[in-house]
């Protein structure tokens, strides 16, 4: 079963992966006429009631798979205003091929012919809500019609993340799905066929520009909380740096005061907030707690904290504590396995800390991806291992990225992507932010690569993460 958000986002993938929306596009319409074979004798009078959205574009592929009967295709608004190119492209190919296809403009104008079957190709699985004019209207023709209704991916009305269908909707009495079934389809009263359109099992199992599309932000929005520093100094600074650059609007460190000044210069932009102590300890706690609570903030936590018992101990009782989302990294991750927390964790561990933790001592991640879905799966938490592919997992879902370059074996590499994924947890699914992190850390590593090739620094990534979540990897399809 796959949402429709998810869906796009394989598509996308898929076009990524050489297989192009146009090609998928004429596998689907294909199959469309496939349904309609199913339910109708040559000769047999079909409508097609299109959108302008590939959901009709579907359908006018399917249109030029139905010779042997009688079509017509309506198409609801103006062939100017189709969405997509696609789409367009197989409305113009039916205008030059002289098929019966004609445009309704205004509601009013509607009106259903008598048919013996209907296509409904209306909307897709990006739509959801009560159906507005001029659909409207002719999904209450279509149900009012004495014809056998074939819905096109999903009824119209239908919404195929949540499952729900809207209470003027189409009442299909077949549905062709493509891929895979969508959630709620198999409690409606119609037969449900699923159809193989021909996007390789790739576009699922390894991340790509649709899962960036799915868990990038619009704009800038939320509260990054990075407790980390002591020992170390770069790691926080860099993981805080990262989620400003992966769309955060501000980014705090909570930090010993006798590291503070030092991170602070690394960066103006970051906030600092100081502790007095020399590394974390319990007793810092219960205000860290305090003001990531309050604030709603997204929380990293282990960068360059070290491993002394005090700061682990503190960093135990924070998690046990804190209720929201956060990334734990580095020398916080030892303590994850033993914890019991409400707070919703992405761990991201490198190989040895996988195996600190429990999972699989492995020196190739993609090799041991069922072990790391069983860990992960055991752990109740998501886990985002990180290697040559890295392995992003919540125990049932699994996704692989193999972006990246061997010049990211560099330190801090993990800093900015411990920050990356923090910043898309405020708008993504925990998986989704995992999955989209790594994709774009490695992203950004190998843009740096083209010039660079192992001789960049971890702190060089910054100015490529923005690029890389925005405008990396996308299909030209």
């Amino acid at each position: 079963m796959i949402t429709g958000e998810r869906m796009a986002a394989v598509d996308e993938n898929a076009a990524a992966l050489g297989v192009p929306r146009k090609q998928l596009m004429e596998s689907s319409g294909h199959a469309v006429a496939g349904a309609v074979r199913a339910v109708a004798d040559p000769g047999d009078r079909v409508v097609i009631v299109a959108g302008r959205g590939n959901n009709g574009g579907d359908a006018f592929v399917a249109a030029r798979f139905l010779d042997e009967y009688d079509v017509t295709t309506l198409l609801l608004g103006r062939a100017n205003l189709i969405g997509t190119d696609i789409a367009r492209e197989n409305w113009d190919a039916l205008q030059r091929a002289d098929y019966d296809a004609r445009e309704v403009t205004d509601s009013a104008q509607f009106e259903l012919p008598d048919a013996d079957v209907v296509v409904d190709a209306m909307l897709g699985t990006g739509i959801s809500g009560d159906l507005r004019e001029p659909a409207a209207t002719a999904a209450a023709e279509l149900n009012e019609a004495d014809a056998t209704v074939v819905a096109v991916d999903v009824p119209s009305g239908f919404d195929a993340d949540a499952g729900d269908h809207a209470a003027n909707g189409v009442d299909a009495d077949r549905v062709v799905t493509f891929h895979d079934t969508k959630p709620g389809l198999a409690d409606l009263d119609a037969e449900v066929t699923v159809a193989d359109i021909g996007i390789p099992a790739a576009a699922e199992r390894f991340v790509g520009p649709g899962d960036v599309a799915l868990a990038r932000p619009d704009g800038r929005d939320g509260r990054i909380f990075v407790i980390g520093g002591g020992p170390y100094t770069g790691a926080p600074a860099l993981a805080g740096q990262a989620a400003l650059r992966a769309g955060a609007e501000l980014s705090f460190v909570a930090a010993p005061e006798s590291v503070a000044g030092e991170i602070q210069g690394y960066a103006a932009d970051l906030i600092v907030q100081p502790y007095e102590s020399e590394r974390l300890t319990p007793e810092q706690v219960d205000g860290l707690v305090d003001t990531a609570e309050r604030h709603d903030d997204i929380v990293v936590i282990g960068p360059g904290l070290g491993t002394a018992d005090e700061t682990l101990a503190a960093a135990r009782e924070f998690l046990e504590s804190y209720t929201g989302p956060a990334v734990v990294d580095a020398d916080a991750l030892e303590i994850v396995p033993d914890i019991e927390t409400d707070a919703t964790l992405v761990c991201t561990p490198n190989r040895r800390e996988l195996a600190r933790m429990g999972g699989p001592d492995t020196d190739s991640l993609r090799e041991a991806v069922d072990e790391i879905e069983a860990f992960a799966a055991d752990l109740d938490h998501v886990v985002l291992a990180k290697g040559v592919d890295d392995v992003a997992t919540d125990g049932e879902r699994t996704r692989i990225s193999r972006a990246g370059t061997a010049g990211m074996k560099v330190g801090g590499t993990g800093d900015t992507l411990a920050g990356i994924v923090a910043a898309l947890l405020e708008h993504a699914d925990p998986l989704d932010a995992a999955a989209a992190g790594a994709y774009v850390n490695g992203l950004a590593g190998e843009s740096l690569a083209a010039t660079e090739t192992h001789g960049f620094l971890a702190s060089d990534m910054l100015t490529e993460i923005p690029t890389a979540l925005w405008d990396g990897g996308e299909s030209d399809d």
